[in-house]
């Protein structure tokens, strides 16, 4: 899942105004800005990164939750979604357009260079710049200049909307009002970078330099496939200071390796059970159970250009493959309950979700409907071949795979089954090249928790995880009019006409929204799942 597959989303779009000073957080579980360590050697499950570690160049959760770790961006979001400023002093506006963005004074990275407001603005321009190829850019887009930046060639270096006013303080002028742009913040592709990451940007990424709780233990901390070594950044000062003596990710190639490895003590925290464990994981872990609402929606995606998936045959085929679905059943079966079958695009846990947007019928489950759709389809154009859906093999898919393709195959009789790839990063590789050659299973991890976020990155054209090539005309045009909105609830309303017009077109089946689902070890304590599914690693303590 793109991530940011690689999880997010919770309470609405922040206000048009300010975000005042934050030092810290009284909520039960936020981190403390007092001290660090003394908490023992934390171990946490992980998957290698698809690239080298730049922000704008990560959109997959094993990159993501070790930028998170690594780094801290103007806001933070704690364990309920709700925004607090980590970097930030403040962020300011009085139209929704033009903010102006104070910086706390004497932050550094943790090489000890200064964090200044040029940190942010060319670490923006750098992730913006169209012939820097990250995957991130299109976050940038709302800021005046981006078109510039993003020509081929580009006409401009730099974004005109963002400009330094002095060494604490930046501004940034948008296109046009945004509802959500504050909350945005706290996402990883609008984190600052040490002017000594533009020497070599690739290089930068295998041993990189961030300004947040941890830094690596060592420049060749990252053993690639194997496992990645951070300890405490005594250079943060922020809300979010570690409680442990050191943090290390092992990169399981399957979560069924890594479960076992947590019930020895071997792993203190895994943020994932796999399918052979739904059924036992909370009588294992008792207490140390964790099954809760989050914010991740999975789906399979069907690219525009397979095969007899295009035009008026394919929207009647998805339509069919849809029906031809009962994610009740796999979810009650394969799952044991920790999964609830998907009603729109993105998650109940986002302020503004409905169950009832229209046109939703087609995720029912109804096999008569969906064989009258398959034979309308086959009346413009036979179908041949093989259905077939990829999925990486170390995250736990194929049982659910296996389920799906065997409800489609019995029910529109054609053949149709599972293609497995050994890692996430093989499976993203051909998915980002556009060499895959059949359906893919993709989901959603919330950047930030906004229903936007569900929609515009993934299904808006040209957006940077929209792995499928979908483009319709009037999506965008309510995307962007959403977008322009400075009060939430209409910008949700004009999300869910958005939404009505991607249950007639099917870029991708919905399947399912995801609990979170993991545990930790009987040494581990202080251990919190955030609104994203991902645990709280700052706050872990070990005995």
């Amino acid at each position: 899942m793109t991530r940011r597959t690689g999880l997010k989303g919770l309470l609405g779009a922040a206000a048009v105004g300010t975000l005042a000073a934050c030092g810290g957080s009284d909520e039960e579980g936020e981190g403390s800005a007092e001290g660090s360590g003394s908490g023992g050697d934390v171990i946490a499950n992980g998957t290698e990164p698809q690239n080298p570690l730049v922000p704008t160049n990560t959109n997959e959760v094993g990159g993501g939750r070790l930028l998170d770790s690594l780094w801290a961006g103007l806001v933070y979001y704690q364990a309920d979604g709700s925004p607090q400023n980590d970097v930030a002093e403040s962020i300011e506006s009085a139209d929704g357009q033009n903010y102006t963005i104070t910086i706390k004074p004497d932050q550094t990275f943790s090489d000890g260079t200064p964090v200044t407001a040029s940190s942010f603005v060319d670490a923006w321009n750098y992730g913006a710049l169209g012939t820097n190829a990250q995957l991130s850019s299109y976050f940038f887009e709302p800021i005046q200049g981006f078109a510039d930046v993003q020509a081929d060639p580009p006409t401009a270096q730099t974004m005109s909307g963002l400009q330094v006013v002095d060494d604490t303080t930046f501004t940034v002028a948008l296109t046009q009002a945004e509802s959500d742009f504050p909350l945005r913040l706290g996402y990883s592709a609008f984190y600052p970078l040490p002017a000594s990451a533009f020497d070599d940007m690739d290089a930068f990424g295998e041993s990189p330099i961030g300004n947040g709780p941890y830094k690596l233990a060592a420049p060749d901390a990252w053993q690639h496939n194997v496992r990645i070594d951070f300890v405490p950044n005594e250079a943060y000062t922020g809300p979010r200071q570690a409680q442990n003596d050191s943090l290390a990710f092992v990169f399981y190639e399957t979560y069924e390796a890594a479960y076992p490895d947590l019930l020895s003590g071997n792993l203190d925290v895994i943020d994932l059970i796999p399918p052979s464990a739904l059924s036992t994981f909370q009588d294992d872990l008792g207490e140390r159970a964790v099954n809760q609402p989050g914010a991740v929606f999975q789906s399979f995606t069907i690219p525009q250009n397979l095969p007899h998936f295009s035009g008026e045959e394919g929207v009647l085929r998805r339509q069919a493959i849809s029906h031809a679905i009962d994610r009740g059943q796999v979810c009650e079966t394969v799952f044991q309950g920790t999964r609830t079958p998907a009603k729109d695009f993105t998650s109940p846990v986002i302020d503004g979700y409905s169950e009832t947007v229209e046109g939703s019928d087609v995720l029912e489950y109804d096999p008569e409907r969906a064989k009258e759709l398959w034979a309308q389809a086959d009346a413009i154009a036979p179908y041949t071949g093989t259905f077939t859906i990829a999925y990486n093999a170390d995250g736990g898919h194929q049982e659910w795979v296996d389920a799906t393709a065997a409800y489609i195959r019995q029910t529109l009789g054609i053949q149709a089954e599972g293609a497995p790839y050994p890692t996430f990063a093989a499976l993203r590789t051909d998915v980002t090249n556009r060499t895959i050659t059949g359906a893919f299973r993709t989901g959603w991890q919330a950047d930030y928790p906004g229903l936007y976020n569900f929609l515009a990155p993934i299904y808006a054209t040209g957006a940077g995880s929209n792995d499928g090539d979908y483009s319709n005309p009037q999506f965008d045009a309510l995307l962007n009019q959403a977008a322009a909105q400075t009060d939430t609830e209409q910008a949700n309303e004009l999300l869910q006409q958005a939404q009505s017009i991607l249950f007639e077109d099917l870029p991708a089946i919905p399947l399912w929204y995801q609990n979170t689902t993991g545990g930790y070890s009987e040494a581990a304590s202080d251990v919190q799942f955030g609104w994203n599914s991902v645990p709280l690693y700052y706050q872990i303590t070990k005995s």
